[in-house]
């Protein structure tokens, strides 16, 4: 369990900086003490008190880029979803139901643990999206589960004839060479 060395400063909790994996957001959350649990979006909340977890998905993704290469990866995405005006009266869910909500879907469809985490939300006002985790904060009361936004980028910026950066600010634009008919590729 981390402790707080001062209970007015949030505290991130080690371990999940960058990509974080299903395990170790759910090994974080399984050693907090059980409070309400948020969702922050670059420092402000994102979803309100009385949200509900709707889904979870073991998400297998087969891909190729524009430069011709395959790759597959798997994400697990938690669907969530504002509750009603008397759900929201209640307050947030704690760390000790959500886990009790994943713990239910994994005994019953397989999610694996090296997947990436994310979680899928919208509003009236939002578009749904997978948003990434980038940490998890205790802060006093509170588990707060931070997200970013997610984006897009030239994953073939080599393959395309462009350094990675350039890659990635022109965004594989038809005139960059990305997008340009590429020799076939045998995929066995």
């Amino acid at each position: 369990m981390t402790t707080l060395t001062e209970p007015t400063l949030p505290t991130a909790i080690p371990g999940l900086q960058g990509q974080v994996s299903t395990h170790a957001l759910i090994i974080g959350l399984r050693d907090q003490l059980q409070r309400p649990l948020e969702f922050w979006l670059h420092g402000s909340p994102l979803v309100g008190p009385g949200y509900h977890v709707t889904e979870v998905k073991a998400v297998t993704i087969e891909a190729m880029d524009c430069g011709g290469k395959a790759a597959s990866w798997r994400e697990t995405v938690i669907q969530l979803m504002d509750g009603s005006a008397q759900d929201a009266q209640g307050g947030f869910m704690t760390t000790r139901k959500f886990l009790a909500i994943y713990d239910r879907v994994t005994s019953r469809i397989p999610v694996r643990d090296e997947a990436e985490v994310r979680f899928e939300y919208g509003s009236e006002t939002l578009p749904a999206l997978q948003y990434h985790v980038t940490h998890l904060e205790e802060q006093a009361g509170r588990t707060v589960v931070h997200l970013r936004t997610p984006g897009v980028q030239c994953k073939a910026g080599d393959a395309c004839g462009l350094p990675v950066a350039e890659a990635q600010s022109e965004g594989c634009a038809p005139a960059s060479g990305c997008c340009t008919p590429q020799a076939p590729i045998s995929l066995q």
